[in-house]
């Protein structure tokens, strides 16, 4: 069959679209920009990309040949005050192109909407459902609780809160009743969905064996790690500093740290149906959803990350205009080494931040990190998806990759930390010379002071970072 996706670039989408591939599908898979196709689906055969905004009215046309479309778009993380209406927008710009093709299902991945009560979030994703609606195509929706998978926000969060945490004293809504399920779950729904009439024009709420509270998740999630935790729930702390408390203790922004707070405090229990029947499939538990999420980390075979979507701020348009280096009213440390292994060289390239660091006076950048969070920033804690495979649009610690090109022997990172201006930092090797490349490019007075305030610093951070990437195979 001929499918239509949306949200390429995101969580699920990374994840169903090698499952569509390899049951013979054709896909045509929508992205806002061309550079952020994913590596490993760009020689791909029976895969092809179309370059639009939903929430622009182009009239780009669609093939119309298509027989199933997925909505996959969502904005939980945005940093606009107006996400429900530009959810809406999406939603109606996607619902007309689509309506001039041949299309006869569409499948849209919501949330579990609760009767009595819904956050600011869920009453949005219930009103894209009504906009998708059509009498040219079937509409199937599948409305889903938490979802635990390696890399999934709520995963990484819970992650973040167990490991670093012995003793939480933490706000009322750990109380709050839930209902988790698994991503390869979810990615059976989506996948077994497709041309099911017996689906059509129908919604169906997806949810794990169990009820579980936000602190009996913590709390078998420290089982499975072998950990043993205290959790202390207080009643006094507002929805702002619970958003606060998430926002410090753990990798999340703060925009999305309020809007989890939001639906946290909001009890998410699925309606029964006959669609795990239909479906034939029985949802696995919490814990075999948190095990099996560890086993995919060990083997480092993550091929999604929430961390990976552009919830900074920073990119409010297409990040390809950022791909070119300003050449003008700019500050610049540039530095070159010569090298004997281009490979090795390469190799430690790309295995830069995380876990690995960068290389030299870590604790610099952490505590640059640090001031970073304290100003609203996204800090050191998101970390990288991969050990050491890096593809445009990743999240690495407080940079987004903006190019990665192993043939190239380039790497080009601009900074999502908060600062009075714009930053970029370039490797590239070229015969057999390392460049490494910090750029930025100020914003008024504070700019310029900023850059003197730090360019102390660049003498051996830059430096010693350039010396470990090469030093070893020039010893």
């Amino acid at each position: 069959m001929k499918i239509l996706i949306t949200g390429t670039t995101g969580y699920i989408a990374k994840r169903l679209i090698p499952k569509l591939l390899d049951e013979n599908h054709e896909l045509i898979c929508c992205v806002r920009d061309l550079n952020r196709i994913p590596e490993n689906l760009k020689e791909k055969e029976n895969i092809k990309f179309i370059e639009i905004d939903f929430l622009q009215k182009e009239r780009i046309e669609f093939p119309q040949d298509i027989d199933i479309a997925y909505y996959l778009i969502h904005s939980m993380s945005t940093s606009s005050s107006n996400f429900e209406e530009l959810e809406y927008i999406c939603a109606l710009n996607f619902k007309n192109l689509l309506e001039e093709t041949k299309c006869k299902q569409v499948i849209y991945l919501s949330g579990i909407v609760n009767d009595q009560s819904l956050s600011k979030h869920l009453k949005s994703r219930f009103r894209v459902e009504e906009t998708l609606q059509s009498k040219k195509y079937h509409l199937t929706t599948f409305r889903a609780g938490i979802i635990v998978g390696s890399g999934s926000a709520s995963f990484e969060i819970i992650r973040d809160l167990v490991e670093k945490l012995p003793v939480m004293v933490a706000p009322k809504w750990l109380n709050t009743k839930t209902q988790p399920i698994a991503i390869r779950d979810i990615l059976t729904y989506l996948t077994e969905a497709i041309d099911k009439k017996e689906l059509y024009n129908k919604s169906f709420d997806v949810f794990g064996p169990e009820v579980l509270t936000y602190k009996q998740m913590l709390l078998q999630f420290a089982e499975v790690r072998k950990l043993r935790r205290l959790i202390i729930t207080l009643p006094v702390l507002t929805p702002k500093l619970s958003s606060y408390w998430l926002y410090f203790v753990t990798s999340t922004s703060f925009k999305l740290a309020a809007s989890l707070v939001d639906s946290m405090k909001v009890e998410v229990i699925g309606k029964p149906s006959e669609i795990n029947e239909i479906i034939k499939i029985s949802p696995i538990s919490y814990k075999e959803a948190v095990k099996k999420a560890f086993i995919k980390i060990e083997q480092n075979s993550i091929v999604s990350s929430w961390k990976d979507a552009m919830i900074s701020g920073v990119f409010n348009a297409n990040f390809s205009k950022h791909i070119n280096l300003p050449q003008y009213g700019c500050f610049k440390d540039i530095r070159s080494k010569k090298i004997i292994d281009e490979n090795f060289t390469l190799n430690q390239i790309w295995k830069i931040g995380g876990e690995t660091g960068w290389y030299r006076f870590n604790f610099l950048w952490k505590i640059r990190g640090f001031i970073d969070k304290l100003f609203g920033g996204v800090g050191l804690r998101r970390g990288r998806r991969h050990q050491t495979e890096l593809t445009s649009g990743d999240a690495l610690d407080f940079w987004r990759v903006l190019l990665a090109d192993k043939n190239d022997k380039r790497l080009l990172l601009y900074a999502e930390m908060k600062l009075p201006g714009e930053a970029w930092l370039e490797f590239k090797i070229i015969k057999q010379t390392l460049y490494q490349r910090a750029v930025f490019r100020p914003k008024g007075i504070l700019g310029r002071m900023y850059w003197y305030a730090v360019l102390p610093f660049h003498g051996f951070v830059f430096k010693g970072m350039l010396d470990a990437l090469v030093e070893n195979n020039n010893s």
